[in-house]
C-alpha cells in the first residue's frame, strides 16, 4: 500500500466541523418554523427534528443535504404484520380524519409560504428546500406515526417503539425507526470508544472516491447501508491500535458474512426494526461486490 491511508483514514474519520452542522441545525430551525407560521398546522400535534446522517453525526463532506422529519402525533399507521389475530377491528381502534395526503399536501403550503414558490421542489418522498448561505439543502419528510403490534390479543400484545411512516406520492409505503437509529447508533459509538462512527465516516468516505473512480460497485451503495454494515461488524473489531486495522477488519468480516444467505439473513439495520436484506433496494450480492472492490481499492492483502 503506497498511499498512506492511515493518514488518510484519520482525515475521513473526524467528526463534521461545526459551520456545517451549524447550517444544519438552521435548516431544521427554519422548517420549523415555517409549521409554526401554518394556520392548519400550528394547533397540531406535530414534532419537527433532524434524522439520518447530520442527527447521527455520520454525515461527510459529500452529505449535503439534510433530512428533516415532519411528524404528524394525532394519528397513527397500526402494522399487524407480526401479530397474529391483531386489528383495528378487535383493538376497537377508530379511523383517523386527518388523512396524510392531507397532511402532506399542508406541509407543502406551509413550506411554500415561509420559503417561496421556487426555493421548495416536492417529490415522491420528501420536499427540497434549497440552501441558502445560512443553511443547507434540506429533505423534508412528512411523516405519519408508525405503531408496530405484536403478539397476540391473548398474551398480552406489546407495542414496539414509535416508528415513522410515509406514503409516497408514487405509490408504496416506507417505514423507518429513526429514534432508534440514533439511539443504537449512540450505545455502539460509547461501547466502542467512538470508534463505530469514525468507522462510519470512512466506508463512506472510501465508498464516495471509489464511486468519482469509476467503480461501478460502489454507485449503487446509498449512505444508510454503510451505517448499517457497520453496524453488522462485531464490537471487538473496533478498537484497533490503527484506524487501518479496523477498517480491515470491517471489510473482512463483513466481505465474508455477505458471501451468502445463511451467514447474514438475519442481520438488522441499526434500528434493528427492520431486516438489512429483505425488502430492501439493495441486495446480499450487491454489497459483497462492493466490499470486495473496498479490500482491492486500499490494496490490502
Amino acid at each position: 500500500m503506497s498511499r498512506d491511508w492511515e493518514t488518510t483514514f484519520s482525515s475521513w474519520g473526524a467528526a463534521p466541523g461545526a459551520t456545517e452542522q451549524t447550517k444544519a441545525e438552521n435548516a431544521e430551525r427554519a422548517v420549523r418554523k415555517a409549521i409554526d407560521a401554518s394556520a392548519k398546522l400550528n394547533d397540531k400535534n406535530i414534532e419537527v427534528f433532524a434524522q439520518g446522517s447530520y442527527a447521527n453525526r455520520t454525515n461527510v463532506r459529500q452529505d449535503s443535504d439534510v433530512d428533516i422529519c415532519v411528524l404528524y402525533k394525532g394519528a397513527f399507521f397500526p402494522d399487524y404484520s407480526m401479530s397474529q389475530g391483531l386489528s383495528s377491528d378487535v383493538l376497537g381502534l377508530p379511523d383517523g380524519t386527518y388523512f396524510y395526503a392531507d397532511f402532506k399536501n399542508d406541509v407543502e403550503a406551509a413550506l411554500v409560504a415561509y420559503f417561496g414558490e421556487g426555493t421548495v421542489n416536492r417529490g415522491s418522498k420528501a420536499f427540497d428546500v434549497h440552501a441558502n448561505t445560512y443553511r443547507i439543502d434540506a429533505d423534508v419528510v412528512p411523516c405519519f406515526q408508525l405503531r408496530r403490534y405484536m403478539g397476540t390479543l391473548q398474551n398480552n400484545y406489546w407495542i414496539t417503539p414509535e416508528g415513522t411512516e410515509i406514503h409516497p406520492d408514487d405509490g408504496g409505503v416506507i417505514q423507518n425507526w429513526p429514534r432508534q437509529n440514533y439511539k443504537n447508533g449512540v450505545d455502539k459509538n460509547t461501547a466502542t470508544g467512538q470508534r463505530f462512527k469514525t468507522v462510519v465516516r470512512i466506508l463512506k468516505r472510501l465508498r464516495n472516491e471509489m464511486t468519482e473512480a469509476g467503480q461501478a460497485s460502489a454507485k449503487s451503495i446509498p449512505s444508510f447501508l454503510i451505517e448499517c454494515l457497520a453496524w453488522n461488524v462485531p464490537k471487538d473489531g473496533f478498537g484497533h491500535d490503527t484506524l487501518t486495522a479496523d477498517i480491515r477488519y470491517a471489510l473482512a468480516h463483513l466481505w465474508n458474512e455477505t458471501r451468502s444467505d445463511e451467514t447474514c439473513s438475519e442481520w438488522g439495520e441499526i434500528n434493528e426494526l427492520k431486516y438489512l436484506f429483505r425488502g430492501q433496494p439493495w441486495t446480499r450480492e450487491q454489497v459483497n461486490a462492493f466490499l470486495q472492490a473496498a479490500w482491492d481499492y486500499v490494496g490490502f492483502e
